[in-house]
Order: structure tokens, then sequence, then C-alpha cells
């Protein structure tokens, strides 16, 4: 772990000096040799490789090109696995131009992508809505002769549907067909998305999803199983590698996610986007006529549609209905009901929020920094009231020891600023001095 520790001292000081350094490609070495080892935090590929598996595991993958370009100053030669690495980090963060960087530096080396590899691209492409570019990866790979597998239609039938690009998945589900390929739950949830995406949304939205999900039924872990074992080892999931909406969530929660239910998590997702209150019910009718109970992720659908189609209070008791009976409970369910009640900033809804949290709190339940800074973030939207919401969020962070990210400590801060609070007050100056200390070191100077 010395090595990994080395890596963030060294982030951190980058971040101190500023990035014009980094810009110009400019480096100093005037440093002994001594100095040099006690530094440095890799010496071969196998170490940097592992250095580049923790970024990622970490989601800290906006250093994976320092760590690259220190591998080619230490004059360490990147192995296939490397560039696999580089590419599926780049893939989670949706950073598509690291992501070809990185492959035409690959290619520069004399090593050519394989299927795993441009399957990243598309799904990196998906990530940023660039069908187009997805579709010149499917063609570069026929001129490369490497054949697509299972993987490679679903990412690009994804990619698509993450641009609303309804004709292109209805062509790649003929292919898949034709090429004697069975449609799978994840081909599914990709229509799911696809029609929610098109814009001017479908009259018939809401039968089309109720006849995908029937149809996902059908599916057998016989059929297009899609799984590799080389993502699972770099710990990309099939969800995240068609950037289904239970991604992130399947990331931090796995095991709270009944993973057949694919195509029910994306059409619950969808409804709730939509505020569909009734195909919300629908589906939910279903589920209970397949003899089936809604997990965790289901629910925070269902209760984020009820509070944006503004049903409070129907969203307040299927919450309760849920605790009471008894099911696994975690702290994105009671997050998203407090989200949620305070659309709008109604009094009520303000109260609500404050009352869950409060439970939530009094539970133990732990909030990252994500999660309570996409909080502070709404409740810091409060424009009247007492601004009691916000500042429990705040103070419920500070006791645990979070630190809130930068946008919802600027949103807090101005907040707190167009009240008539004394310059003075003990919160007013702990939450300026945050913000002027994150301001200055993100380089978010104000002139």
């Amino acid at each position: 772990m010395k090595f990994l520790q080395s890596l963030i001292v060294q982030s951190r000081y980058a971040v101190r000096v500023g990035s014009l350094n980094r810009v110009s490609g400019l480096r100093f070495f005037a440093v002994s040799t001594e100095e040099y080892a006690k530094r440095n935090y890799a010496n071969n590929v196998s170490e940097y490789n592992t250095v580049l598996g923790s970024l990622t595991s970490k989601r800290r993958t906006f250093l994976l090109r320092d760590v690259y370009e220190d591998m080619m100053l230490d004059g360490v030669k990147p192995s296939r696995d490397t560039f696999h690495s580089l590419v599926a980090g780049t893939m989670k963060a949706a950073r598509m131009q690291d992501a070809f960087f990185f492959v035409d530096q690959m290619k520069t080396m004399g090593l050519l992508p394989d299927v795993t590899l441009y399957n990243f691209l598309i799904s990196t492409c998906g990530k940023c809505k660039n069908s187009n570019k997805a579709i010149q990866i499917l063609e570069e790979m026929k001129r490369m002769e490497v054949k697509p597998n299972v993987q490679t239609y679903i990412c690009l039938l994804n990619a698509c549907a993450a641009d609303g690009r309804i004709d292109r998945v209805y062509t790649i589900v003929r292919d898949m067909i034709a090429a004697g390929l069975g449609l799978n739950k994840f081909c599914y949830a990709g229509l799911i998305v696809a029609h929610k995406n098109k814009t001017p949304l479908v009259d018939d939205f809401s039968a089309k999803v109720i006849e995908f999900v029937e149809k996902s039924k059908m599916w057998s872990s016989d059929e297009t199983n899609s799984a590799n074992a080389e993502n699972v080892m770099m710990g990309v999931s099939d969800e995240e590698l068609y950037n289904l909406p239970t991604a992130d969530y399947i990331h931090r929660r796995g095991g709270f996610l009944n993973r057949p239910f694919t195509a029910y998590h994306t059409a619950f997702h969808a409804a709730a986007d939509l505020k569909l209150v009734e195909l919300t019910n629908t589906l939910l009718d279903m589920l209970n006529k397949d003899g089936k109970t809604p997990d965790v992720f289901i629910m925070m659908q269902v209760v984020r549609c009820y509070c944006h189609a503004g049903e409070i209070d129907l969203a307040l008791q299927t919450f309760e209905n849920y605790i009471n009976e008894g099911r696994v409970i975690a702290a994105e369910l009671f997050v998203t009901l407090a989200e949620g009640a305070m659309a709008g900033y109604t009094e009520k809804g303000m109260q609500i929020a404050q009352d869950i949290l409060v439970r939530m709190n009094e539970r133990n339940f732990f909030v990252n920094s994500r999660l309570g800074s996409e909080l502070l973030l709404v409740a810091a939207g409060e424009k009247t009231g007492g601004y009691t919401t916000a500042n429990y969020i705040w103070d419920m962070m500070q006791v645990r020891k979070i630190n809130a990210l930068f946008p919802a400590v600027e949103a807090y801060y101005q907040g707190l600023k167009d009240r008539e609070i004394p310059e003075d007050d003990p919160r007013l100056l702990m939450v300026s001095n945050a913000y002027k200390r994150m301001n200055t070191r993100s380089g978010n100077r104000q002139f």
C-alpha cells in the first residue's frame, strides 16, 4: 500500500501546483536518485497494473493518464493487460477522449485491440450518447477482422438506445436474430431505454414497456449468456458494460439487487423519470402476479416516481409499508424519499424530508460523500423557510466527518449568504472557510 499512498500524495501535490505543467507536458527532475526511489510508487509493469486497478476500483480514474505518462517516463512498456485496465477505467468514468487515446497508443506499440477492448470502446460511446462513433467502431472491427461477439451487439444496442435511436436499435435486433442470437434481458432493457430516450416520446410507451418486460421473462440463462471471465476479473459488471440504470447502484450495493429483475429495474426507472404513476402501479401488479417481491432498487424507483408526480403521501405510505414488512433496507431508500419530498420545497415536503433523515440517522445508516452531497445540493435550493433541512444535512455530515463535494458546499454557502445571518455566525464562518478552501484548491477562483 506504500506506493498507493505515494500516488495520492503526488496527485495532491499536482493539484496544489496547478495543471499548467500537466497540460504543457513539462516535468521537473531535479531530484537525487535516492529521492526519486523514495517517491516512486511502481517499478515494473506488474506494479503499475496494480496501481491502475486500484485507481479504477476507487473511481479515481482521472489519474489513469498520469500513471500512464509515468510509465512512459520510467521506460516501462505497457502490456495488453495494461491497456485493458486503462480503457476499462476510462469506460467507467465515460472519458471517451482518454479511451481513444489509450487505444491509439496501443496501436502505436504494435498491439491490436481485441474484441473485449472494442466492446469497452462501444460502451464508452454509449455512456457519452455518441451512437455514431459506436457504429464506426463496429465497422473498424470488421475491417480489422475482429469478430464481434454477443457482448459487442448488446453494447452497440444499448449505445444506440442511450442516444434514443430506435431505428438503429431495431436494426441491431434484426441482425442478432438473423445470426441466431436470442434476445436476453439486457436487450429488452436496452429496448426500454431506447423508447424512453426517443424524442418525442412514443404514444404507446407504457404498452411497449409492458411488452418488453413480459418478453424478458421468457429469457433463460442458456440463451445469449454475455458473461465474460475477463470482465469479471476487472470488476466490470454487465450492467456497467451495457450502461443500464442499475450500473452505479450495483457497484455500491450489489448484494441488495435481484439480478434477474433487469428488465423490471429499467422499466421502473423509466417510469420514475417520466413520472408515470399508472405504469409504475401496473408494473407492481405484474410483479405481484408473478409472485415476486420488489427489491430495494425497485422500491427506490417507486418512491421516486410518486414524489416527482406530486404524490408525496403515497410515497411516504409506500415507504412505511416496506419498512414495516421487515425487508432489506438501504440508506439509498431513505435518501430517495428525502430528496423526492424536497421537490417544490413545500413546507410539508421539507418537514417530511427532515423527519426521514432523522430516522435514517437514528438507524446509524452510513451516507457517503456522494449521497450526502446530493442531498445537500437539493436542500440548499430552498429559497424560503428556515433552511433547517439543509442545516441538518450539513451537521450530520460534519459529525460523521464526511466531506461534501464542492458543488454542494457552494450551493449551501450561497444559500446561507442569501439569508439574514450575521457575518460572525459560527455556521456561516465554517461553511465560508470550507468553500474558500475548496474553491482555491479546485482552481475555481472567482475574479
